[in-house]
């Protein structure tokens, strides 16, 4: 096991959203949590990695750390990756200078990464993710599309290798074409780390038709109303998110 939750409870300006789950990631594994609109799954992603407007109460484990304890660099630091649902645009910033910054802040800071090795690390990353080298001389996310946004996002994950990867509505605003390029972008992270586990979060069952997840978890009024394989994506898929409410 790498990430262990049990009673985890996210509240926002005082108001409870996720209500108290259990839910264990294992290496290797991808698991996915589905849910509509107002359930609670980017509110539980951000509790995770420690946003400031988050309240958490509960466990909280990565490995044998409490994350509850931890500030969001500490977290990262400790293995946590989150990629956002909406990357942010900082224009004047390049890709290559925040990876660079990204990777140095989990360095000692007396020992920054060279720059021979830095550019080696990242060619690698890029030729395994198949995306063009004039990509890292951009502006972050400034004029991106909205694939490009969350091929940045599996980039900067491939740079940092996390232990657990956080996948937050990854396949929002994507077409067909789009949402296949970056899901075969994370099933080469999956191939070279087999060790990352990896946290899914989404509407749709189109994104598992790409990654074929080990559970699936149902998240209705911040609760887990039912876990299952990945036949429980095409059961939901069939009868929506209603047939589920009796279990809430």
């Amino acid at each position: 096991m790498i990430l262990e939750l049990k009673d985890f409870k996210v509240s926002i300006d005082g108001k409870e959203i996720v209500k108290g789950i259990d839910l264990e990631l294992k290496k290797g594994e991808v698991t996915v949590i589905m849910g509509p609109n107002g359930s609670g799954k980017s509110t539980l992603a951000n509790g995770l990695a420690g946003h400031p407007m988050t309240s958490c109460q509960g466990l909280a484990k990565l490995d044998s750390v409490n994350l509850l304890e931890l500030n969001p660099s500490e977290r990262s630091k400790e293995g946590l990756f989150l990629s956002f649902q909406y990357p942010a645009e900082i224009p004047g910033v390049t890709v290559s200078n925040f990876l660079r910054t990204a990777l140095n802040a989990r360095r000692d800071k007396k020992n920054p990464i060279k720059i021979p090795e830095y550019i080696k690390i990242i060619n690698s990353k890029m030729k395994l993710l198949n995306i063009p080298k004039e990509f890292v001389g951009r502006h972050l996310n400034t004029g991106f599309s909205g694939g490009e946004k969350k091929k940045m996002e599996i980039l900067q994950m491939a740079m940092l290798e996390p232990k657990v990867a956080i996948l937050d509505e990854t396949d929002s605003g994507l077409d067909i074409d789009a949402l296949k390029a970056v899901c075969e972008g994370i099933n080469t992270i999956k191939k070279e780390k087999p060790d990352t586990a990896i946290l899914v979060i989404t509407h749709y069952q189109r994104m598992l038709n790409y990654l074929k997840p080990d559970h699936v978890c149902i998240l209705l009024n911040g609760k887990i109303v039912k876990k299952g394989g990945a036949e429980l994506a095409h059961e939901l898929e069939e009868k929506g998110y209603e047939a589920f409410n009796k279990w809430r």
